[in-house]
């Protein structure tokens, strides 16, 4: 199937236009070809907003997507006046294309867009969708990509702080089960220290639960196969509200924990650094 150029951009949000502060809230999509105009907003589930601007009152954001809502339905009817309704034969492609721009022309409001960009799609309403998904919802952000950030942070700790020669990312274990770690000491050949970062902030309890019993279980073979050093330290980025994610999140700590392995809470710097140094 051939594929279809899509021109599509990003909404932002920007209520203060002093900073010039942003977050990701919707995408907007035009196929003037294939007669298709689409968008998708943030209109429900928006704490991360609101939390990100915290001096904002909620009601300020739901108001203006809103509003952008009734908007762009409404250049989707006057699109649909000049030929993207398939029951006519026409279709004003350059009208299409010339409003489009339109839509998106920086304008003195809290509500923005960026510059167009082109994805060719097989589906445009599909496409629609994922990009939603990817720059709105952020589905990449998964808990082995934000270890990837955790660990990127304590490295630069390491360096600014002299330690960063003395770690570095090594496979641990024997010809049948070995686990990589992402800070491994070797002195004389032999490992004398590990720093595990690890992700227990998900939004999900059950995932809280299922990645430190993950880690637990790969300690506990580690340490029957005896090859592992004494001093092993797991990083724990905690989710920040009181609740039941904080309670799982305790719960997997207390797992590792009882494995013999030292936690600290990720931002904890100070402790690290004395656990990286000793």
């Amino acid at each position: 199937m051939k594929k279809t150029p899509c021109q599509y951009a990003i909404v932002r949000f920007t209520p203060y236009v002093e900073t010039g502060e942003f977050a990701n809230v919707g995408v907007v999509m035009m196929v003037p070809q294939a007669r298709y105009f689409g968008f998708k907003l943030l209109t429900r589930r928006h704490g991360r907003i609101t939390k990100f601007f915290e001096e904002l009152d909620a009601k300020v954001f739901r108001a203006a997507m809103y509003e952008l809502k009734d908007e762009l339905e409404r250049v989707h009817g006057v699109l649909k006046d000049h030929g993207f309704d398939r029951r006519l034969k026409s279709n004003d492609v350059d009208f299409a294309k010339s409003l489009f721009f339109e839509v998106l022309r920086t304008r003195e409001t809290i509500v923005r867009f960026g510059e167009p960009r082109v994805v060719l799609a097989d589906d445009p309403k599909e496409t629609l969708k994922e990009l939603f998904a990817y720059y709105v919802e952020r589905n990449f952000v998964t808990k082995e990509y934000r270890e990837t950030v955790l660990e990127k942070g304590l490295r630069r700790l390491f360096f600014k702080n002299q330690l960063g020669e003395r770690f570095h990312r090594t496979k641990v274990g024997d010809d049948d089960f070995k686990v990589t770690f992402p800070f491994v000491e070797l002195h004389n050949q032999l490992l004398t220290k590990i720093i595990k970062p690890l992700n227990l902030a998900q939004d999900d309890t059950t995932k809280i639960l299922e990645h430190g019993n993950k880690w637990e279980f790969r300690v506990r073979k580690l340490r029957e196969r005896e090859v592992l050093p004494g001093k092993i330290l797991f990083a724990v980025e905690e989710p920040k509200e009181q609740g039941r994610r904080a309670t799982a999140c305790q719960e997997a700590v207390n797992m590792l924990r009882d494995t013999g392995v030292t936690v600290y809470p990720y931002r904890d710097r100070m402790e690290i650094l004395e656990f990286a140094r000793a």
